[in-house]
């Protein structure tokens, strides 16, 4: 064959720019660092920025979980808006999703600055709390009951019953119960037994998801 048709590569030698003087070489650079503005991943022991987010329960739409796409993947595999709703809920919230598409709906009712509302911060003699009081103690009643009635997302419902707690624990009552059941389930405590390490290890990743979510 004439040398004219042979094939004669482009590039024949091809060689990768050192860095520079101070510059981190792309194969030492932590693929953990964040980036300004980004969040944590709040699935536990997960270092990588969370870039979606999803809703923490039926109950709370508006408020989010962010992950990173792994555990976004596997928190939408488990998701289920209708857990825990009875057949008559299900059927209800069918049909009210089909009558105003699952919108909210408003009532009609006076302004906080109504002659109506103004009358109710008065006592019954017509006197005002100017001191506040009063209103203070009913803000006491109110923020407690708001506590015993409070809607925690999926993760926290479940490191909760992970701890054998109910809903409305404060973070006192969680730190006493991580404690004892630490102690419980060692295996130092109970002879070099590993029986109970599994629980061991579910108590340890419920108490991180309740405290990265500032319940405990």
């Amino acid at each position: 064959m004439s040398a004219a048709f042979q094939y004669k590569p482009k590039f024949v030698d091809i060689r990768v720019r050192p860095p520079k003087e101070g510059e981190v070489p792309e194969a030492e650079k932590d693929v953990y660092t964040l980036k300004p503005g980004e969040k944590v991943c709040d699935h536990p022991d997960c270092r990588t920025a969370g870039v979606a987010k999803a809703p923490k329960s039926r109950h709370m739409m508006n408020e989010h979980y962010w992950f990173c796409q792994k555990h976004a993947a596997e928190y939408n595999k488990s998701w289920d808006f209708f857990a825990g709703m009875s057949e008559g809920e299900v059927r209800a919230r069918r049909e009210e999703e089909s009558m105003t598409g699952g919108r909210p709906t408003w009532t009609f009712r006076a302004s906080a600055n109504s002659r109506e509302n103004m009358a109710k911060a008065k006592g019954p003699e017509g006197w005002t709390d100017a001191f506040g009081i009063f209103s203070a103690a009913r803000r006491k009643a109110e923020q407690a009951a708001e506590v015993a009635g409070r809607r925690v997302g999926k993760m926290e419902r479940n490191a909760l019953a992970d701890l054998d707690l109910s809903d409305i624990a404060d973070g006192p009552t969680i730190r006493a119960r991580y404690i004892d059941l630490v102690k419980r389930c060692h295996p130092d405590s109970n002879g070099g037994d590993r029986s109970a390490e599994h629980k061991l290890q579910r108590v340890i990743k419920a108490y991180k998801v309740l405290k990265k979510s500032g319940m405990a």
